[in-house]
Formats: structure tokens, C-alpha cells, sequence
């Protein structure tokens, strides 16, 4: 990776979690967008990597292995993006098997607070379309919309499922320093993922990079689609205030999000250390 691509996009998201394309599909509309490199970062699953990596051996793209851990830091769900991982760790597996036992928990509470909403039976219907039978709640936003309930994905995260609505579900999810640490262990590259999503002020979200530093994390992700070229320039002044790389990436999960395309991003401001840097072959 000494040669930087034209287009590099480190955060991408399939079936194998909340994603609306197969692994597949999604590494041929990368292909189309221009993209050479790519990293898929399902939540909580590296179940899409290997036929991503197929596809991208044959359409002559480069692929990083990577996942998007949930954790938590001050009450709040924070994710940290693990890029360059060893999918085949069995400890890292297991530490993705518990994760996947917490989603289920919390799919279930989801679909009994709907139910005492007056939508019942809506757990099947979104474990139906969700990967290994584990909705999330991006699943049961679709349901909400397909049964009629909402007019879109965002009005039902908007009335039920964001943070404070009646059906969102706080999760012990693990710390982020334990993130960090399984993302490590599993040779990986620990990036905080879309720091400026999380509504913090600057105080804040000072005290949660200087924490995922002395964690271990290595990397923010600096340029996000729907990151301001305000947050931008703030996120790239607090990798080099805690010797941090950056990394870039839309976020990308789906056509349905039309405000999100493959590939498109702000750019690294040119005094920012690529974490692509990290990512060398190791000799």
C-alpha cells in the first residue's frame, strides 16, 4: 500500500450485519465507484470477509480484513473499527460469539418494548431478513416501514429505536479499552470509528480520544461522509495532539441511504498521518 490509491474507503458494512448488500455485490459497486482498496467492517462479524476477499481477487481490488466492535465509554455506545485483523483468531471469535449473544439479548427486548407499543410479532419478521437470524436495529426499522408503521428507516429511528425513544435498549456492551485490547490481540488496528456522530462537545469528545489513546487505539476515523469539513479539521487536530493516525471511510451500508455513496468522503487533511501507514505487508 505505498502507492496510495485514488479513492481508499476503510468502512464499509454488508449482510453479514446491518449492510442492504452481499459481500459481493458490494465489492463490484466498489469497483464501479473507482475504489482500489477497501476494508468491510461488519458489526460484531467478520462472517462477510471471505466472499468479499474472493471478489476482490477477482476483480484486482485490495481488501483489509476489519470489523466494527460496539463498546461502551461514559454510558454511551461508542464503536471502535478494527482494520488488518486476524479473522481466523479463534479468542477474537469468541469475543464476536459474546457479542452476537448481547445483540440477540437486546433484538428481544426491542421487539417486547415494540410489542407493548402495539406492534407485536415484529421479532420474526426482522430476524427473517437480518443475518444469522440476529436483527439489529436497522432490521426492525425496515419492518416498522414495510408493516406500514413509518415512512422511512430514519422516522422509525427517529420515534422508536435512536437513544432515549422507547424502544432503544441500552447494552452492556464491553469497554472500550477491552475493544481496543481484543482488536490488538487479534493484530489488528483500533480506529475510533465517526467520532463526530456522537454529539459531544469539545471538551468531551477531548477526554474520549485522550481515553481511546491511552487504551492503546491508534487511529480516528478523521474523514467520514457525513463528517463536516468543520469536524474534519477538528478531528485531524486531535490526531496530532494524541499522536494518533487517521483514517477515512463512508460508512457506507446501503442505496437506501442516499446521502451516503461508496467512496465518497472529505479528504485527510495533508498533515494527518495516513493509517494506511500501519497497514503495510509485513515482512
Amino acid at each position: 500500500m505505498q502507492n496510495q490509491p485514488s479513492i481508499i474507503d476503510l468502512h464499509l458494512h454488508t449482510t453479514a450485519s446491518d449492510g442492504e448488500l452481499a459481500p459481493a455485490e458490494l465489492v463490484a459497486r466498489a469497483a464501479q465507484a473507482g475504489i482500489q482498496v477497501l476494508a468491510v467492517t461488519d458489526h460484531d462479524s467478520t462472517e462477510g470477509l471471505c466472499q468479499a476477499r474472493s471478489a476482490c481477487d477477482e476483480l484486482g481490488l485490495t481488501l483489509i480484513d476489519g470489523v466494527e466492535i460496539s463498546s461502551r465509554w461514559n454510558s454511551m455506545d461508542i464503536h471502535v473499527v478494527g482494520l488488518g485483523i486476524k479473522p481466523q483468531d479463534q479468542r477474537f471469535q469468541g469475543h464476536l460469539q459474546s457479542q452476537m449473544a448481547r445483540r440477540e439479548a437486546r433484538a428481544r427486548t426491542i421487539a417486547a418494548r415494540l410489542d407493548k407499543l402495539g406492534y407485536p410479532g415484529l421479532y420474526e419478521k426482522a430476524a427473517a431478513i437480518a443475518p444469522q437470524n440476529t436483527p439489529a436495529r436497522p432490521h426492525f426499522a425496515q419492518v416498522l416501514v414495510e408493516q406500514g408503521i413509518c415512512t422511512d428507516r430514519k422516522q422509525a429511528f427517529q420515534r422508536y429505536l435512536a437513544q432515549a425513544k422507547p424502544a432503544y435498549v441500552k447494552t452492556d456492551w464491553p469497554t472500550v479499552p477491552e475493544a481496543v485490547r481484543w482488536i490488538r490481540e487479534a493484530g489488528g488496528v483500533a480506529v475510533l470509528a465517526h467520532p463526530g456522530r456522537y454529539k459531544l462537545t469539545r471538551t468531551k469528545l477531548n477526554h474520549l480520544v485522550k481515553d481511546f489513546a491511552e487504551s492503546g487505539g491508534q487511529a480516528l476515523e478523521v474523514s467520514v461522509a457525513t463528517h463536516s469539513p468543520d469536524v474534519v479539521q477538528q478531528l485531524a487536530d486531535l490526531t496530532l495532539k494524541f499522536e494518533l493516525y487517521a483514517s477515512q471511510g463512508s460508512d457506507y451500508h446501503g442505496p437506501s441511504m442516499r446521502w451516503v455513496r461508496l467512496g465518497s468522503m472529505p479528504p485527510l487533511p495533508s498533515r494527518c498521518r495516513p493509517v494506511s501507514l500501519l497497514l503495510e505487508p509485513r515482512s
